[in-house]
């Protein structure tokens, strides 16, 4: 199955290619972008590090059909790289993202979210969604509870900035659906 293009108000989230690799070297080593990121990421980000997460993991898993990888992208800009978000076909464990500081807090990762997660359930019908995070990341808390999702689990769970609390959250296709249509 061929990744869309998916296209939102002020977005467009273009299919992962290697050619974004460089875009994504310059944004995501960053401290506020990594410190949630789980432990495997790692801290100092190698000057490959991208190139070497796309090529032998990101794309890797898109060509198994597991993973669903986006670049988000403004539409006034559709050039410059902002951030990513992706889908995974794994327990407890389908979706994840990031963005580049100077694009946070404007809303923009709540609507890559969106559209992404009615990608998850509505084109691939998967039946539930889970979103691991670290407790500390009110921010992406704040993303989950706005879509309707609920936490199911807490734990602990080794992250690029130590061993930190850990939540699940989670949300069904007839729940997600139930609030679209609202």
């Amino acid at each position: 199955m061929q990744i869309p293009t998916l296209i939102t108000e002020r977005l467009w989230l273009k299919p992962l290619v290697a050619e974004d690799a460089p875009q994504i070297q310059k944004l995501y080593p960053h401290w506020e972008i990594v410190r949630y990121m789980v432990a495997s990421v790692p801290w100092p980000y190698p000057d490959n590090g991208a190139e070497n997460y796309v090529n032998n993991v990101a794309l890797p898993d898109m060509a198994k059909g597991i993973a669903w990888f986006w670049t988000i992208r403004r539409r006034e800009a559709p050039d410059d790289l902002m951030g990513l978000i992706c889908l995974y076909d794994v327990e407890d464990n389908n979706r994840g993202f990031w963005l580049a500081p100077e694009y946070q807090r404007q809303g923009y990762m709540r609507e890559a979210s969106t559209v992404v997660t009615d990608y998850w359930f509505n084109t691939l019908n998967k039946p539930l969604l889970r979103a691991p995070k670290a407790a500390l990341n009110s921010r992406s808390q704040l993303i989950s509870a706005s879509s309707g999702m609920r936490l199911i689990r807490t734990g602990k769970q080794e992250y690029v900035s130590g061993l930190l609390d850990s939540e699940l959250w989670e949300i069904t296709r007839n729940e997600w659906n139930a609030r679209q249509v609202n």
